[in-house]
């Protein structure tokens, strides 16, 4: 479903070049649950920017669903990531003066998704959501925001789900609330990508990627039966 050859995203500073990644491969199936480990600047955003077509990578390839990404034009790449993929971000980035519904319609109304209203109700419901509808993300706890950022990411039924740090601001019980809908998720035939440093999220997942300054440094696949 993903594939990097040899990714590399160089950066200028000054008349300095910082690798951001360096020739990095690695494969992810559909289907998979994994998460991406390392310490700041190891280049897991990086990662997760050109996995998810918001970068292009200045050399090597990246493939997703067999496309050469860095091969399709603007608006290629803009379609293909629409319809195919979801994002969560630490800093969840809801519309301040939308609901929570509206705020969840938003992606959908964009590309021209009938019955967005009926859709957006049934995934709040289903991230535990059924009475803050009509709430603004100021009248909403971190979790409920990072739940509405999370039944957003999933208003157009992506085949990839991307999470950069989605339990970063969350209390731990919160945390956990918030990565058992991740599993939800998975278990659905979704494919999760998480960028995390929390260590006891990172221990439930089936596959764990460790980045250091760029490279791969592990790739962990454990042989226990994911619960």
């Amino acid at each position: 479903m993903i594939q990097t050859v040899s990714a590399t995203k160089i950066y200028k500073r000054g008349g300095e070049e910082v690798y951001a990644l360096d020739r990095l491969s690695l494969e992810i199936k559909k289907g998979e649950l994994l998460g991406i480990l390392g310490p700041s600047g190891s280049g897991k955003s990086t990662l997760m920017n050109l996995m998810g077509l918001l970068d292009r990578p200045t050399g090597g390839s990246i493939d997703i669903f067999g496309l050469p990404v860095e091969k399709l034009s603007n608006k290629e790449r803009e379609k293909l990531r629409r319809e195919t993929i979801g994002f969560i971000f630490q800093q969840f980035l809801l519309v301040p003066t939308m609901t929570a519904l509206q705020n969840v319609m938003l992606p959908m109304y964009f590309s021209g998704r009938q019955k967005a209203r009926q859709r957006a109700q049934e995934l709040l419901e289903r991230v535990g959501l059924t009475e803050r509808f009509n709430h603004l993300p100021s009248q909403m706890s971190g979790g409920e925001t990072q739940r509405v950022a999370v039944a957003r990411a999933l208003a157009n039924q992506p085949e990839i789900l991307l999470a950069d740090e989605p339990t970063g601001n969350l209390d731990s019980k919160t945390a956990e609330e918030v990565f058992s809908l991740f599993k939800d998720i998975n278990r659905s035939g979704t494919t999760v990508v998480i960028v995390t440093h929390n260590t006891k999220m990172s221990a439930q997942l089936p596959r764990i990627i460790t980045l250091q300054d760029g490279r791969m440094m592990d790739d962990v696949k454990k042989n226990a039966a994911f619960n």
